[in-house]
């Protein structure tokens, strides 16, 4: 007799590639983005590199010597697909400028992550199971949650500008609301999955708990441009993840809910948007349309290549005292050019593309739908921000992730049966309609269905 455990699982463990498909995306974006010390913006661009940058640094290349030396260095086995090679050309151009970046040590490290940042992407998604990345997202939901919590627990010395607004550590309040923005998304993308409960990892009232929390923290962050774009990732959430369903239940909730919020917290709302500046500052969305004049001025010296990786963060320091584009197409222009930028946007579409093909089918539709509603956050925040165009920071991370998400759906295979087929089919008229001529196989059947993990046996 053989005792398998004093507890046995109910049901087998849901195929995975291995612990390192949520710890190494999770170990880059805590190394870029969450810090125990605060300096100044000139010396992250021209100053020497401190015990956090050298651990952030060594991150980052134990990330890459443990892929290079369990998977190796070898050509893809199977045919590159169209998203991927758009993820591959962005970052490689985005790297290759660091070679005439004015702040070249700057450069070549950030080009440095991010091509290993895309090694991980394509790893993950030749590799990872749908299993491996929902238990990323419920990780990164919980780091989230915890890191509200130390927030709230232990506030760090904040700057003058930065007073008032909520965060952790010393993750600025901008930052601090896109690691929220991504996580109301993932746990409403979660919470909405009535027809395929199979997906949550934890209770429906966990994740209303976790969605109620998420929210306050990013209002408390003041960050007007993630709270904008946290309600637009929702409403392309909600539109796309249950079908014509959900986009009746938008329209009819979402209307209701504009008004009554309106009408009841009108005050509050202006006051939130206004957050206390001059109607000169808020016209100059806190002189970021002085920062894009000169952009453009700099953008017009070297429009074909542009300046190279890392310029934008150093070049309007000492005219304006900010760094970087703090606009995502800006920050493109200035640092990569017209070639980058079109490498930039032709990735953007491509990802856009293929989300909206994987909604298509219902098996996929779920985690589709959550992950256009991400991109949407991406896209509206980062008309104030430029971490999306930005190596090394949880926009571009999660970018990148996204592309290894929806590659692993492509593996994974679209709906195995037709809609109109049901499961009242009798056997003899199955039978017969396989002595019947071959049907031409429907548009939903395009994505193919292979082994979950590259490298697995194909059983018969």
């Amino acid at each position: 007799m053989t005792v398998k455990g004093i507890l046995p699982r109910r049901t087998p463990p849901a195929p995975s590639a291995g612990w390192w498909a949520a710890a190494l995306p999770l170990a880059l974006m805590l190394a870029s983005d969450y810090k125990l010390r605060s300096r100044e913006v000139d010396q992250a661009v021209g100053g020497s590199a401190d015990l956090t940058v050298l651990v952030e640094i060594a991150v980052y290349g134990a990330a890459a010597m443990y892929l290079v030396y369990t998977f190796g260095l070898r050509p893809p086995t199977r045919r590159t697909t169209g998203l991927l090679f758009a993820g591959w050309v962005f970052c490689g151009y985005v790297a290759f400028t660091a070679l005439w970046s004015p702040f070249n040590p700057l450069g070549i490290v950030r080009g440095t992550q991010l091509m290993i940042t895309m090694f991980l992407a394509q790893t993950l998604a030749t590799r990872a199971t749908l299993a491996d990345l929902r238990k990323l997202a419920h990780v990164f939901i919980a780091i989230v949650l915890v890191s509200v919590a130390i927030g709230v627990a232990h506030p760090f010395p904040r700057t003058r500008n930065t007073e008032d607004r909520f965060n952790w550590l010393y993750v600025h309040p901008v930052q601090a609301g896109i690691y929220l923005g991504i996580a109301v998304l993932l746990t409403a993308g979660y919470l909405i999955r009535w027809t395929t409960p199979r997906d949550r990892m934890w209770h429906p009232m966990v994740y209303l708990g976790a969605l109620a929390v998420l929210s306050g923290a990013l209002v408390a962050t003041g960050t007007r441009g993630a709270a904008l774009g946290c309600a637009a990732g929702l409403l392309v959430l909600l539109t796309t993840a249950r079908g014509p369903k959900g986009r009746v239940d938008v329209l009819v909730m979402g209307a209701a809910v504009a008004v009554l919020g309106v009408l009841a917290f009108s005050d509050k709302i202006l006051a939130f948007v206004a957050r206390g500046e001059s109607a000169e500052t808020l016209a100059s969305l806190n002189s970021r349309t002085d920062l894009w004049s000169l952009a453009m001025k700099a953008y017009a010296e070297q429009p074909l290549f542009g300046h190279g990786l890392g310029a934008s963060r150093g070049m309007f320091l000492e005219e304006m005292g900010l760094g970087g584009g703090h606009n995502a197409f800006v920050n493109a222009l200035v640092d990569n050019g017209t070639v980058g930028t079109a490498a930039f946007v032709a990735l953007l579409l491509t990802l856009a593309f293929v989300l909206l093909t994987l909604a298509r089918h219902r098996t996929l539709r779920a985690d589709a739908g959550m992950l256009f509603g991400i991109l949407a956050f991406f896209l509206v925040d980062s008309i104030t921000t430029e971490g999306l165009a930005a190596p090394a920071n949880v926009s571009n991370i999660w970018m990148l992730l996204i592309i290894a998400w929806a590659e692993t759906m492509r593996r994974h295979g679209g709906d195995p049966v037709a809609p109109a087929e049901t499961s009242e089919t009798s056997e003899a008229a199955g039978e017969a309609a396989a002595e019947a001529e071959p049907r031409t196989a429907p548009e939903w059947s395009a994505l193919p269905a292979p082994a979950q993990v590259e490298g697995a046996s194909q059983h018969p």
